[in-house]
């Protein structure tokens, strides 16, 4: 009885919230608040299963309302209360599956065989454009043998007729004039004719009488120009086409009279045709050989489109993309010149006054439309003011359940926020940025103060003293030597080496570990139980040596024995140092595999990976028949991908009765670890752990990397000798720290012992064991991955680290031999401020790729997923409406034939959806583009390319070699990914337009519409941003872009900007766009104010009413 009135209080609770929340929504929608009419709202919304019979409602009961405000208060009805049962009663089921009830998007059946269908179905189109290509290449066959056999005829009909001609002729030879035979004039002739037949022949130029879009021909040139030259096709009479200076030659051309010349015979390839125009390129042809070094495909829209170029005169052509969407083919037929910017009506009057009268002539006019009917060109739509606004209409299978019914709370990543380890966090991050703008700044005032000239001094015959030399080493200014700081100058100096060296064989650095004792233990535990936690202090040897004792005992020769490590740089260092003990090249026995790198091959029995690529492989083959023993090793560190593999891999044990799994830690989680996986055995190693004093501050430090530093010195100087280890949070700390060590080292002179400064940027407390540490600074800080809804990213961001962490890192102070650990912090805040544990990576960052992952698994019940620690059902949902927005999921939540593609790549799902709808290789572009960012850093990438790979010409251009070669790798990966699908990898040419669209596929959320006060507003937020100053955009301001994330400095910053077209985003996001009713005022003209003008001779607000006088 007691447990029915609980719940009976609660559901009247969760009433007089529902009529709360109805109250404060009239009040500020229509202007009055009457709580006996929320009331009545309230159960006419309980009384009505969709909007529509809630709408009829309420205009039969005479409330006339907005159908935004009305679907408003209906989800907030429904998202709290649940709806009345036929019989009157609440319901008894509701109380069982309330859960469901309220989230059922998260409660579908799960059902694999839906994803084995999009499986085949994907696999079925791969091979018909398979065959349908073979079939193409064919039919090509083909008609050459056709043209050649009609060519033999063709000779032979000649020869004929030359035999008639010269028979008819034999009997009255005469010379003319210059005394020649005209008979051998006729013949060479018709050598001539047949020597160009045969190269046409040769190069399969015989097909047509027009030429052939993406085709090479042989041509001579006419015309050179400073800007280009003009050549003619040798196939095609009177056929002349342009040959611009850009695509001349693969590097600069500054005249074109430099590399060409007239009547020289070259091979061009025909770029685009418009009409009798004819755009050519010699850049992309081998002149030696004529072979075409940029082969492209030409789709069948584009040969209609050729041959009837008036069938565009009707308007656009469609076709379907890969998520349904119709994507317009009028970006094909248009020219790649870049819009112009629009117009202002003062600028149309003058235009038109100045042409009228004669003084300018309308050619002369950079808006005028040289390819048009003569008119002015005007960006199409720059009339029309189009209205959009965010679609929010909600899919049947998140009804009540969207952003627009639950108000998601941001990720509590702080336990007290108001706290003394808060506010020295906010400190601390708002130094790093002004330590990084003072940088910055110095940067550019030396690079201000260099001369423009430095030939100067080389050219004159009498320079000042010294000038030459400075002329000779400002050259160097932007090589590597640049960048590097003064202190890892002098460390390197010294010829500083890295790594522990040991005297010791590798057999004898094996066998000193602490698990060597317990070999035989381990191969017996792992023997006699399925799954086996294993918990060991780092620097035990758990992670390199028991793969191999378990490869030693025989387990490679029913699978591969794969280990999980969280982090790329682990795996990778990891792999290495077993392969050498293995006695094996990295890559053959022992590899391992990282996204966008794969090390190893057919005899690899070791393999080690990122919990990502194990998840990865799941998805391909969810049995993992490839593994006879599976080790989640650092599985303490709970990442997303971890978490997920936890639930995967307990479901398969039960289905695969042979495979071992082996979860080991670092830490005392032991107990939940055990628990979770079936309550099984642990297995613990013990470690070399000596006692150590633990210190604390006596009041809260603010600025935690000045402390931290004087308690390095004060170490250094007052204790006896040892190795002191510091915990900062990221590279930028790291190298302030070392500098300023430095430096003040420096200052102390000679007399004090030296300090050695060793900078080590990784997590140390998991990946890496140093020895010899005798003193650890604890700071209590450390970055974590958060995401932030209101920007829709991830970032990293400076919060406290929890008590197990600390407890790990003052354990790295006993490991040699009695140690302190120095806290820069309070007793009282590591109690209250800091969590017993660190917030799993799952209940902290965006689940968008992770749910993607497990919809293509066929797991639809994320409810009822076995999580170790479950997200947050908000979460989820917010996951699923941006699958779902994306085209990744249907009307029922169920996955689509493009989500399934998305899933196979290692991307965000907004980067996956880019790049399949794009399907292009985006070539030429040209460095600061004005239509955005992304086309700048296309261009960077471009260049690079144009030099060879080159590493000084990055030095030169002040880019980094190392994440372009990084774009590189991940490119290559990503074409073999697509090659899997047989999509085809299309240049787009100069065609930005088709770059933007892909953009703007994958990255909508991020719209934002320029403000008329200041700046710009997103779309989805309404907040207001503003175009980050190093962007290509900072002085065009277009009234609407795409970014691809924001940064919060002194105003929040929009980076990698992209303008766009509005059209596209109702196009290419219907599901989260639409055009606004032009009938009514939309919700972003309600909130705008009407601003007079400025009036220096009256007040600001003087046209109001209520400020004049009477």
């Amino acid at each position: 009885m007691g447990s029915d009135a609980e719940k009976s209080i609660l559901k009247k609770l969760d009433y007089l919230s529902v009529v709360s929340k109805v109250q404060s929504e009239l009040e500020s929608h229509l202007g009055f608040e009457d709580k006996v009419l929320a009331e009545f709202i309230t159960e006419m919304g309980r009384d009505s299963e969709k909007v529509d019979d809630f709408d009829s409602k309420l205009k039969e009961s005479g409330a006339e309302m907005p159908d935004y405000f009305v679907r408003t208060l209906f989800t907030i009805i429904h998202a709290i209360l649940p709806p009345k049962s036929k019989s009157g009663e609440e319901g008894n089921g509701g109380d069982g599956n309330g859960k469901d009830s309220k989230y059922g998007a998260l409660g579908i059946k799960d059902g694999k065989e839906r994803v084995r269908e999009l499986e085949v179905e994907i696999e079925r189109e791969a091979e018909e454009k398979r065959r349908a290509e073979e079939l193409a290449k064919g039919r090509d066959r083909d008609r050459d043998r056709d043209d050649r056999d009609r060519y033999d005829d063709y000779r032979e009909g000649r020869r004929d007729r030359h035999r008639e001609r010269y028979e008819s002729r034999s009997k009255g030879r005469h010379r003319d004039r210059h005394g020649r035979d005209r008979r051998e004039e006729e013949e060479e002739e018709d050598d001539r004719e047949e020597r160009r037949e045969e190269r046409g022949r040769a190069n399969g130029r015989y097909q047509s009488n027009e030429p052939e879009l993406l085709k090479v021909y042989a041509g001579r040139v006419t015309r050179v120009m400073d800007s280009g030259c003009f050549v003619q096709l040798s196939d095609f009479k009177g056929k002349e086409g342009l040959v611009h200076i850009s695509m001349i030659a693969n590097r600069r051309v500054a005249n074109a009279k430099d590399f060409v010349k007239r009547d020289q015979e070259v091979f061009v390839k025909v770029v685009s045709m418009t009409g009798q125009k004819m755009s050519l390129s010699m850049r992309d042809v081998d002149q030696e050989t004529g072979r075409d070094l940029l082969p492209m495909t030409k789709s069948t829209e584009d040969e209609s489109l050729r041959m009837n170029p008036q069938s565009s005169s009707n308007g656009p052509t469609y076709r379907t993309g890969l998520s349904g969407i119709k994507i317009a083919e009028e970006d094909d037929s248009v020219p790649s010149r870049r819009p112009l910017k629009r117009m202002s009506s003062p600028e149309k009057w003058e235009a038109k006054q100045l042409i009228a009268s004669g003084v300018m002539d309308v050619r002369d006019y950079p808006m005028y439309d040289d390819d048009g009917d003569g008119m002015l060109y005007q960006e199409e739509g720059a009339e029309e003011e189009l209205e959009i606004e965010l679609n929010e209409d909600e899919p049947a299978f998140l009804q009540g359940q969207s952003r627009y019914s639950i108000d998601m709370s941001p990720v509590k990543i702080f336990k007290n926020p108001e706290g003394s380890l808060s506010r020295a966090a906010a400190l601390q991050s708002a130094l790093i940025k002004e330590r990084r703008e003072v940088r910055e700044q110095q940067q550019r005032t030396m690079l201000d103060s260099i001369p423009k000239d430095l030939n100067r001094p080389w050219e004159d015959p009498m320079p000042e003293t010294g000038e030459r030399h400075l002329a000779q080493e400002l050259r160097g200014v932007g090589l590597s030597a640049y960048d590097v700081p003064e202190w890892k100058k002098d460390a390197y100096g010294k010829a500083l080496t890295f790594g522990q060296r040991s005297k010791l064989s590798i057999q004898e650095q094996r066998q000193s570990l602490p698990i060597y004792k317990l070999k035989k233990e381990l191969i017996q535990a792992v023997h006699d139980n399925q799954v086996l936690v294993v918990i060991g202090e780092t620097g035990s040897g758990k992670t390199t040596q028991v793969t191999q004792y378990l490869a030693e005992a025989g387990y490679t020769t029913k699978g591969k024995i794969g280990c999980t490590q969280p982090r790329r740089v682990a795996a990778m260092s990891v792999a290495k140092r077993v392969a050498e003990e293995f006695g094996c090249r990295l890559g053959e026995e022992v590899g391992y595999a990282i996204r966008f790198e794969d090390c190893t091959g057919p005899d690899t029995v070791i393999k080690y990976m990122t919990d990502g690529m194990l998840l990865r492989e799941i998805l391909v083959d969810e049995s993992l028949s490839q593994y006879s023993v599976v080790m989640l090793d650092e599985a303490h560190e709970r990442t997303i991908h971890t978490d997920v593999l936890f639930g995967l891999l307990k479901q398969l044990v039960n289905r695969r009765p042979e495979l071992r799994l082996i979860v080991t830690s670092a830490t005392l989680d032991a107990e939940k670890f055990s628990g979770y996986f079936f309550n099984c055995n642990i297995f613990t190693i013990p470690g070399r752990t000596f006692p150590v004093e633990i210190l604390y501050t006596k009041e809260p430090e603010s600025d935690y990397l000045d402390a931290s530093l004087i308690t390095v010195l004060q170490i250094h100087l007052t204790e006896p000798e040892g190795d002191i280890l510091l915990f900062l949070t990221g590279q930028e700390e790291i190298d302030h720290a070392c500098q300023s060590l430095y430096e003040r080292m420096k200052g102390l002179g000679s007399n004090v012992p030296e300090l050695i400064i060793l900078p080590v940027y990784s997590a140390l407390p998991a990946s890496l064991t140093i020895d010899g540490i005798f003193y650890v600074i604890d700071p209590g800080f450390a970055k974590q991955n958060v995401y932030n809804p209101k920007q829709g990213l991830d970032s990293l961001v400076i919060t406290p680290i929890s008590q197990a962490s600390a407890k790990q890192r003052a354990g790295r102070a006993g490991r040699t031999g009695p140690g302190k650990c120095y806290r820069l912090y309070t007793e009282s805040a590591y109690r209250n401020e800091m969590s017993p544990t660190t917030v799993p990576e799952i209940q902290r960052i965006n689940l968008g790729m992770t749910t993607l992952q497990m919809k293509a698994m066929g797991i639809n019940d994320l409810l009822s997923f076995d999580f170790m620690d479950p997200p947050s059902p908000q979460a989820l949902i917010s996951a699923m409406e941006q699958l779902y927005s994306l085209g990744a999921l249907d009307d029922e939540g169920l996955l689509t034939k493009l989500g399934r593609k998305m899933a196979e790549f290692p991307l965000e799902p907004p980067l996956s959806k880019m790049l399949l709808l794009a399907q292009a290789d985006q070539k030429r572009a040209k460095f600061f583009q004005p239509e955005g960012d992304h086309l700048t850093l296309l261009a960077v990438y471009e260049a690079w390319k144009a030099k060879n790979f080159s590493g000084p010409w990055c030095f030169e251009n002040f880019v980094q070699s190392r994440s372009l070669r990084r774009a590189q790798d991940v490119r290559k990966q990503l074409l073999t990914i697509m090659d899997r699908y047989k999509l085809d990898v299309v240049s787009a040419g100069k065609n930005f337009t088709k770059i933007r669209k892909a953009i703007t596929a994958g990255f909508f959320f991020h719209a934002s519409r320029k403000d008329p006060q200041e700046g710009y507003r997103t779309l989805v937020e309404n907040q207001p941003v503003y175009i980050h100053p190093s962007s290509a955009l900072f002085q065009r301001q277009p009234d609407w872009v795409i970014y691809n994330e924001l940064v919060m400095t002194t105003k929040e910053y929009m980076r990698e900007v992209t303008a766009i077209d509005p059209k596209w985003l109702v196009e290419l996001a219907p599901r989260f766009f639409k055009v606004s009713d032009p009938t009514k005022m939309s919700k972003r003209k309600r909130q705008e104010r009407i601003e007079p003008l400025y009036d220096r001779y009256h007040e600001p607000n003087s046209w109001r009413l209520s400020k004049r006088r009477a």
